[in-house]
C-alpha cells in the first residue's frame, strides 16, 4: 500500500512536502521518512530529501500506464491486444507469462512489470532490471502448426523492435544474430522466446523483450558486457528522463510486434529476411560461434529463409541455428 501511494506522488520529479505524503499515507510526518526510505531500498530509486521542500525522485520516473499504452496503439494493433497485465515487481515477465498460460488462453496477452527480480536472457544469463527505468514485456501468442512454422521468429521480432524505435524517431539500431538489438556495437535489448504445447501442433509462444531505456549507473555495474540505452542514444542526460517516454515506446513496440505475430505463421520469416539482412551488425565480418565451448570460426554471410546463420568456413558454407549458440566478433 505505501509503495502504490508514494510512487505516483513522487514520480513527477517535483518536491512533495512531508505533510502531503503524511496525509496520503495516513501516518505522522515523522513516520514518512521510514516509508520513503523503505521505498528507496525496495526499488533502488534515488529519493532526495531537502528540509523545507520535502521529497522527490531526481528527474522523476514515468510509471507504466495501461490507458496511455492502449491510447497509443495503432488501428491494426489495438484489436490484437486481448489483455495487458502491469505488475510492480515480478521475477521475470516471461516466467509470469508461462505460469499464466493455462489460466489465460487467448492470444495477445501481454505481461509487463516496473521491475524484474530475476530477469533472464539467453543461455540463463541474468537480465539487469532496475525499477521503472527500462522496459520488460512478454507477449503470448498461439500458433497452430508447431515449432517448424516458427523458424526465424526471434529474428523477425528483432526487425519489429528496430521498426518501432525508428517510428519513435530514435537513431537506427542493428541486429546481432540470433536475438540481440545493438547500437554502436553495444547491447540495447534482447529477445527470449519460450514455447509450450505441441511441438508439431497447436502451441503457445511467449515472446520476451528487454530494452534498456534509461539505465541507472548503479544498476549498470552488474552488466558484464558493453551496453547502451535509449537515453544515451537520444543524447539525453539520465537525470532529465528518457525520450520519447516508456509508455509511448511500449505502444510503438506493440504496434509492430502484435501484427507480426498475427501474420507470421502464414507469411513466415521469408517476409522479414531482407529487412533483417539490412540490419545485420555482422554482415560479411569474421565471427566465432561458441556452442558450449566448441568454437567455429568463419565469415557471417547473413541468414537463410529459415533464419539460420550462413557461416562461411574453411570447409564451406554451414547453416547454424540459434539455441545455445553464441556469436562473437573474431578477435
Amino acid at each position: 500500500m505505501p509503495r502504490s501511494v508514494l510512487l505516483p506522488l513522487l514520480a513527477s520529479g517535483d518536491f512533495c512536502s512531508g505533510q502531503v505524503l503524511a496525509d496520503a499515507l495516513g501516518v505522522s510526518r515523522t513516520a514518512v521518512w521510514k516509508q520513503v526510505n523503505k521505498l528507496a531500498v525496495e526499488t533502488g530509486l534515488e529519493i532526495e530529501s531537502v528540509k523545507g521542500k520535502g521529497y522527490r525522485i531526481p528527474g522523476g520516473v514515468e510509471l507504466l500506464d495501461a490507458a496511455r499504452i492502449r491510447a497509443g496503439l495503432a488501428q491494426q494493433a489495438a484489436p490484437l491486444l486481448s489483455s495487458l497485465n502491469i505488475l510492480e515487481s515480478v521475477d521475470s515477465t516471461n516466467a509470469e507469462a508461462m505460469r499464466q498460460l493455462e489460466a489465460v488462453r487467448p492470444p495477445g496477452v501481454v505481461h509487463t512489470a516496473e521491475q524484474q527480480t530475476a530477469g533472464r536472457g539467453r543461455r540463463g544469463r541474468q537480465w539487469v532490471s532496475p525499477f521503472a527505468r527500462n522496459l520488460y514485456l512478454s507477449v503470448v501468442w498461439e500458433f497452430g502448426q508447431g515449432a517448424g512454422s516458427l523458424e526465424g521468429l526471434s529474428l523477425a521480432v528483432g526487425v519489429a523492435v528496430a521498426r518501432a524505435l525508428r517510428a519513435c524517431d530514435l537513431p537506427p539500431v542493428q541486429l546481432k544474430w540470433p536475438n540481440d538489438v545493438l547500437h554502436g556495437g553495444k547491447k540495447l535489448g534482447g529477445i527470449l522466446l519460450e514455447m509450450a504445447g505441441d511441438v508439431a501442433g497447436p502451441c503457445q509462444v511467449v515472446v520476451g523483450l528487454g530494452l534498456n531505456v534509461a539505465m541507472p549507473p548503479s544498476a549498470a555495474r552488474e552488466i558484464d558486457q558493453a551496453w547502451t540505452d535509449l537515453a544515451t542514444m537520444a543524447g539525453h542526460d539520465h537525470s532529465q528522463g528518457q525520450h520519447p517516454g516508456r509508455n509511448a515506446l511500449f505502444s510503438a513496440l506493440l504496434n509492430e510486434i502484435l501484427p507480426l505475430l498475427a501474420t507470421f505463421e502464414n507469411a513466415g520469416f521469408g517476409a522479414w529476411r531482407e529487412q533483417w539482412q539490412d540490419l545485420d551488425a555482422y554482415a560479411d565480418k569474421p565471427v566465432v560461434l561458441d556452442a558450449s565451448g566448441h568454437r567455429v570460426a568463419g565469415i557471417a554471410r547473413g541468414v537463410d529463409h529459415r533464419g539460420a546463420l550462413q557461416l562461411e568456413t574453411t570447409t564451406g558454407m554451414q547453416s547454424m541455428f540459434g539455441g545455445e549458440l553464441s556469436l562473437r566478433p573474431a578477435s
